[in-house]
């Protein structure tokens, strides 16, 4: 009972106190989030449109998690911290805009181990799944939701290739951590569905 209390607060807590930062394309990403004592800083200069080196420095970790940095295709332009996976320990996810016409963006996903370490998510590419690329032409919008990921986007009509056009639909797909078979963590789709565009 007081566990299932603690993690209540400490939803409540997250969603009230998720952090998130965004920034102009092109501009340098430079911010800190945090839940309590505990977070991320990152950093991306955001200088190529193609790749740039995004750094991720553990805030409030044990002394011996170290800050790694890693290449990316895009440019990094908002990011949230909450507790994706209930375990009471901050986990981030950055947004990285492809800079396409179509700005057509992926997520760039950090894990808590405990604070004493972290790990990456694993996210998937939209064109591996039929179910859901079916009239997806990009100008995606991500946000956290209660520990959840949510993408939405506008649904087209791709069938006339020279005519591509809006159906009036929104999809909305919801994802959720996972093991994978490796023991790796990934966002899998837990949902989704349409509604018309408002």
């Amino acid at each position: 009972m007081q566990k299932r209390f603690f993690l209540g607060v400490l939803a409540l807590v997250s969603f009230i106190q998720a952090i998130n930062a965004q920034v102009s394309p092109g501009r340098r990403f430079d911010t800190t989030m945090k839940i309590g004592k505990v977070g991320y800083r990152v950093v991306c200069t955001n200088r190529n449109i193609d790749k740039n080196i995004i750094t991720i420095n553990p805030v409030g970790f044990e002394k011996d998690a170290r800050e790694v940095s890693a290449e990316i295709k895009g440019r990094v332009n908002k990011a949230e911290v909450d507790d994706l996976n209930g375990d009471g320990f901050p986990d981030l996810v950055v947004y990285v805009l492809n800079n396409g016409v179509k700005n057509k963006s992926t997520v760039f996903g950090i894990s808590s181990e405990k604070n004493e370490g972290f790990r990456p998510i694993f996210f998937p590419d939209i064109v591996d799944d039929p179910k859901v690329r079916e009239g997806y032409d990009g100008h995606d919008e991500y946000s956290l939701i209660e520990g959840t990921l949510v993408r939405r986007f506008a649904v087209y009509n791709t069938t006339d290739t020279a005519n591509v056009k809006p159906t009036g639909m929104i999809r909305q797909i919801q994802y959720r951590i996972v093991v994978g078979e490796r023991a790796e963590l990934r966002f899998k789709i837990s949902r989704s569905y349409e509604y018309a565009k408002q």
